[in-house]
């Protein structure tokens, strides 16, 4: 899998390792990971480290969030998430480390801490991280919000509440997506920026939500 292979070579190339599923191939699957990009290859590898040992690639892939690299963390976090084991939890318990991943300045990173930390929360957690993803809320473009607000509802209509706490913010943009991730609790399929834009309007005019 060398850089001068093309994005086709370097796919059959993850795809082979994957297949043979060998532990000696972990070094290069990871470093691959930090630098590849195109998006289906990185997926191809996150599947070939899936296929090894949980109990060689989790302490590796947790090592990798401690790297300067925005793509090596996230696609760290991507393909613990598919791993889904809990031993990587600690490492991203907001209790434990603060908001370092679920707030990091990286979009592609957040995000995919966002969606590492639902997968792998144990239950007594989720209300902690209910709170550490709500205090989002209001950041970034409409595929961010979006993808913030799917996360929250994944962690169970059981926390809605956490999000109520913010239907009364100070700030327009947190209330509107706060009242919008509210809608999709109501109703999981609803369309994101048909139910962001609803919210929008009910804040532009002022009005009072009840729930």
């Amino acid at each position: 899998m060398t850089h001068p292979l093309n994005s086709h070579q370097r796919l059959q190339a993850a795809m082979a390792i994957g297949t043979r599923a060998e532990p000696r191939d972990l070094d290069v699957l990871i470093a691959r990971c930090r630098i590849e990009p195109d998006f289906f290859v990185r997926d191809m590898l996150t599947w070939a480290l899936t296929r090894l040992p949980a109990d060689d690639t989790v302490a590796r892939l947790v090592a990798e969030l401690d790297s300067p690299l925005p793509q090596a963390i996230s696609q760290s976090l991507h393909t613990l998430s598919k791993i889904g084991d809990v031993r990587a939890w600690p490492a991203m318990d907001p209790a434990r480390i603060g908001n370092a991943l679920i707030a990091h300045a990286d979009t592609e990173v957040a995000r995919s801490a966002w969606r590492a930390a639902v997968a792998l929360v144990p239950g007594e957690d989720r209300d902690e991280l209910a709170s550490a993803l709500v205090a989002q809320l209001g950041r970034g473009d409409l595929e961010m919000q979006k993808s913030l607000s799917r996360a929250i509802v994944a962690l169970g209509e059981d926390l809605v509440s956490v999000v109520d706490e913010r239907l009364h913010a100070e700030d327009d943009t947190v209330r509107a997506h706060a009242m919008a991730t509210r809608d999709m609790f109501d109703d999981p399929d609803a369309g994101f920026a048909h139910v962001l834009d609803a919210a929008k309007r009910v804040v532009a005019l002022g009005s009072e939500t009840t729930v």
